[in-house]
């Protein structure tokens, strides 16, 4: 069978054995008749909250916040529409922030794209910075007692709109919520914090977890002291369509976003698998290798022991290069020293919880990726390169029993298949 798998902007063409062979994709859903008029609907009748236009005094300061250029989120088209809502605010009340978290800066080539060159131009939009002290101001304390740090615009402001999209998060439970302003506009120190080994090693700092997960749960609490917000969350298609719009309170509207979520992209299955072929679900997730680790972790959960794992990951990006993930990879020579390094107690390192799912999952299974980065950098990453995957999948298979089994998720981490007891 011939299954097509999201790679880059495009897909990846690969044949697959018509016999032991099952794709697993999410619940494909159906889009918004008028995605608009949905949410202005949902920005007047929100979830928990007051209308927004309510919650506003002309002389208030919004900060809007934004996900950044690795994140499906369509803020081309979100952004406007919000910004269209807001019309009688006067322009110099409203900053947008991009929700960097650790990651890079986006060009401003790339934020035209994101926003529109319209907004780009008629409104202030700045990058946030997780290293640059000045620009945080503490607003408590991390379980541990490090500083929980924001950045000091989003919590000056008299109301923060927090946006985004919702997909299951491999830690985090879910994205969108709390993320947005945790680690989203957050300080490293506190993100290293909240990311540390002990809270990733945890069992329920998994997929589709958020109560009693105590990653998330922390984020909520942190993304709470910061002050009043309105969330602005959707819920996407493989399409980029918007199949729900979720807005209001910060818990409560995520809270029924996820259950929407969990009902579309959780899929069980009896058994597990001695083969699992995955993706980063395309573009933007598979631009580096980075984010890869979700498309892994997905795939880890229904692998055999010893079984073995293919990423389609385009990585247009890099790992990044020159990124602590890439640094802190680079620096061992096997996944085995990254959880013997991490887990000896020393100061934490900035993405380290990337390396250390990972690994985790390297403990499981083979991983291979087919990416456009070169063999010896995949090699670096202890990973191996594969440069065809349908070949490869046969070659393994024949050196299994016939009753071997593949499992394919085209769709990467959109579907988070789990096994059911």
């Amino acid at each position: 069978m011939k299954v097509d798998l999201a790679y880059g902007r495009g897909t990846l063409a690969v044949d697959f054995p018509d016999r032991g062979t099952t794709v697993i994709e999410p619940r494909h859903g159906v889009a918004l008749a008028d995605e608009r008029a949905a949410l202005m609907d949902s920005l007047e009748n929100p979830i928990g909250s007051a209308a927004l236009r309510d919650r506003i005094w002309p002389i208030d300061r919004i900060c809007l916040l934004f996900t950044d250029s690795t994140r499906a989120t369509p803020n081309e088209r979100i952004v406007p529409w919000l910004l269209e809502h807001l019309r009688d605010h006067p322009r110099e009340n409203i900053l947008l922030m991009n929700q960097l978290g650790t990651h890079r800066p986006n060009t401003h080539d790339e934020l035209a794209e994101m926003l529109t060159p319209e907004v780009l131009a008629n409104y202030e939009v700045v990058n946030h910075d997780c290293h640059d002290a000045d620009s945080l101001v503490q607003i408590g304390e991390m379980g541990d007692g490090t500083p929980a740090l924001l950045n000091r615009r989003a919590v000056e402001a008299d109301l923060r709109i927090v946006t985004g999209f919702i997909e299951p998060h491999f830690f985090a439970g879910f994205s969108g919520g709390p993320k947005g302003l945790m680690p989203g506009v957050a300080g490293l120190p506190s993100v290293m914090s909240n990311h540390g080994f002990d809270n990733i090693a945890d069992p329920n700092a998994t997929f589709g977890v958020t109560h009693g997960n105590p990653l998330w749960e922390e984020l909520l609490r942190i993304a709470k002291l910061a002050g009043p917000s309105f969330l602005i969350n959707v819920t996407l298609n493989e399409s980029r369509d918007i199949t729900g719009v979720y807005s209001g309170s910060l818990e409560e509207a995520h809270r029924q976003g996820c259950g929407r979520v969990k009902q579309s992209a959780m899929q069980p299955v009896d058994e597990a698998f001695d083969i699992v072929v995955t993706t980063n679900s395309g573009f933007p997730l598979d631009q580096n290798l980075y984010q890869g680790v979700k498309g892994m972790t997905a795939a880890g959960r229904i692998v055999k022991a010893g079984g073995m794992i293919i990423l389609a990951c385009e990585c247009s990006d890099g790992i990044p290069a020159g990124s602590p993930f890439e640094e802190l990879l680079n620096e061992v020579n096997s996944a085995d020293e990254i959880l013997g390094m991490l887990s000896g107690g020393g100061a934490p390192r900035a993405e380290q919880w990337q390396a250390q799912i990972q690994a985790l999952v390297q403990s499981k299974a083979e991983i291979l990726v087919r990416s456009n980065l070169p063999d010896e950098v995949i090699r670096r990453c202890h990973l191996t390169p594969c440069d065809d995957i349908g070949r490869i999948v046969n070659e393994r298979l024949a050196q299994l029993p016939d009753d071997a089994r593949v499992a394919v998720l085209p769709q990467g981490p959109l579907t988070i298949p789990y096994l059911a007891l």
